[in-house]
């Protein structure tokens, strides 16, 4: 930045130069035909101090830009990836990845032309001081449109700022429809809504087209004016200084010198319009840069504690006390209410109830995607929120009925939680998952790349790519929140047992709609309208028959006894 600077004072002494050897050219050189080659030599050095200024400034800053721009859009990333799970439920994809893309792109703009904005700065002043060596009094006519400059770059500069921001929200609505479109593409073409999607675009892009429009408005609108004002500033001094030349008023003024007045004032022209289409760069990064840095300022609703310590291993209990849960947008309204109940390591306890009862909530209080309203959760005696967010969450393993896995091979997803493992722990994992089978037969094996969210393999193999994944994690505490409830009988048999691999020795919360999935948990937890309403054995729960379990198990018996049908024909 320092040398840059440095540059561009050279870039701005050299037009500043070219511009006071313009008085010696009229007055000396073509009259009376002195210093011819001096004065061609300093036109010749200037014009090369003034071009390496430049190229050297530009560089410079350019480098300076893009580094500050990667620097942004690296802590917005992270930023965002650091919320909670509240903070993403109140917000698409679609938002995020248009404040990180093209909010930071128009960031990127502006921190692009900051070398103009200088460098025309410093030769604006340069041009300035001219005049005032020339004629202060012709000086001061020609300034007197620098208020009507000023003003017209500041109101139409706010007008773009506005516009500015209107335009950054409807690229984010663009941006949201789009992604939400091809995410769901399957369901789009089920449902024949391919028209009504691509209507739902074009109105979002009309709108954005029209907002970009009152931009395009705005930003046209200053150079005419720019140029008026200006031509009526030169006219002003060119009636001036003739009269001067001519004697009629004032001390008498020198061809040369009026001659170098005009060509200067009429230099400053350009850097003049260079830092007006600066200036309406800058006003749209400033809008973009309100909404980067709203997203900067918003901080996690989840937030580890200044001195937080390492949570040990588990190693005796987690404890749910008198535990109460409210999300942020409706604080009145409990989820989860006066819950309490032990689990000893290595238990596995398995949640229950009808949908809404409050089942996914209560796990993902557990890894602290959420904070508890009221209430504590304790492992080992020690309250999770006193504990690092990191050492929490390195004891957790997590596998959901909506398996999430990344565009990249299958030993890197396996891997995702232990970047440093070998393929020899990678493969064992696989097996103890039942997956190394399926993964033999693909073409490159491990190596084989599985598509945005594992399109390119099946439902169960996902699931059981999942399982590999959290096995090889190997954490204390394990969360399966309907892991095999959208799986096919054979596929769910290889997942289950896969399951049965994942559990042992480890701590469990098990949901699961299919009560046959829970009947061999040491300690089964009812939940009902966010209240735990039992908490009990399978044979303990079944002989209360007003208890809710009990009902919830009569109402599933016929479906498990479909559900086994299927499994001995596929076993068949």
């Amino acid at each position: 930045m320092a040398l840059a600077l440095v540059a561009m004072v050279v870039y701005a002494a050299g037009s500043v130069g070219l511009m006071a050897l313009i008085k010696p050219i009229f007055d000396n050189v073509l009259p009376k035909n002195e210093d011819l080659g001096l004065i061609a030599a300093l036109i010749l050095g200037t014009y090369l101090a003034k071009g390496l200024g430049s190229y050297v400034s530009s560089f410079l800053m350019t480098d300076v830009g893009q580094r500050v721009v990667r620097d942004v859009r690296n802590s917005l990333f992270r930023h965002t990836l650091d919320q909670s799970a509240a903070f993403f439920s109140r917000r698409t994809s679609g938002q995020l990845v248009s404040r990180i893309t093209n909010d930071v792109n128009q960031v990127q703009a502006a921190a692009e032309t900051v070398t103009d904005l200088i460098r025309e700065s410093l030769a604006v002043v340069g041009y300035t001081a001219m005049l005032f060596y020339y004629d202060w009094s012709m000086a001061l006519v020609f300034l007197t449109a620098a208020p009507l400059v000023v003003y017209a770059l500041v109101r139409l500069g706010q007008r773009v700022r506005r516009v500015s921001r209107r335009g950054q929200e409807d690229i984010e609505h663009v941006t949201h429809i789009a992604t939400e479109g091809l995410a769901g593409h399957r369901i789009v073409k089920a449902f024949g809504a391919e028209a009504r999607e691509a209507e739902r675009f074009s109105r979002a892009s009309d709108q954005l087209y029209r907002t970009n429009m009152k931009i395009t408005g705005a930003l046209s609108a200053l150079p005419p004016i720019m140029e008026l004002i200006g031509g009526a500033a030169f006219v002003g001094a060119l009636w001036y200084g003739a009269r001067r030349v001519q004697g009629v008023q004032g001390d008498f003024m020198s061809q040369g010198e009026f001659v170098g007045f005009l060509i200067t004032a009429f230099a400053m022209y350009t850097p003049i319009k260079k830092l007006s289409r600066v200036n309406a760069s800058l006003q749209q990064a400033i809008a973009a840069a309100q909404r980067i840095f709203e997203l900067l300022d918003t901080h996690s609703e989840v937030r580890e504690r200044p001195n937080a310590a390492a949570l040990a291993p588990l190693k005796e209990s987690v404890e749910f006390r008198d535990v109460g849960f409210a999300y942020d947008d409706e604080p009145t309204r409990f989820t989860l209410r006066h819950v309490r109940f032990k689990v000893r390591a290595g238990q596995i306890a398995a949640l229950v109830g009808l949908s809404g009862a409050g089942k996914t909530t209560l796990v993902n209080l557990i890894p602290r995607f959420y904070d508890v309203t009221e209430g504590a959760i304790l492992v080992d005696g020690v309250d999770i929120r006193d504990a690092s967010l990191r050492s929490l969450r390195e004891q957790t393993a997590l596998v959901t009925q909506e398996t999430v896995l990344f565009d990249d091979t299958i030993a890197a997803n396996i891997a995702y939680g232990v970047p440093g493992a070998d393929r020899a722990q990678i493969e064992a994992a696989a097996r103890a998952a039942h997956a190394h089978e399926f993964i033999a037969l693909l073409p490159g094996g491990y190596d084989a790349r599985i598509g945005e969210r594992g399109q390119r393999i099946s439902g169960g193999q996902r699931q059981r790519l999942a399982i590999a994944r959290a096995i090889l994690k190997d954490s204390p505490l394990l969360v399966l929140d309907e892991a095999t409830s959208a799986l096919d009988a054979e596929s769910e048999l290889l997942v289950q047992d896969a399951l049965s691999n994942l559990m042992k020795n480890r701590t469990t919360f098990v949901i699961a709609h299919r009560l046959s999935t829970v009947r061999r948990a040491d300690v089964i937890i009812a939940l009902e309208q966010g209240h735990v309403a039992e908490i009990g054995t399978h044979d303990e729960l079944v002989a209360r028959p007003d208890g809710v379990y009990a009902k919830l198990h009569a109402l599933q018996s016929f479906d498990d006894a479909d559900r086994q049908a299927d499994r001995a024909e596929a076993l068949s």
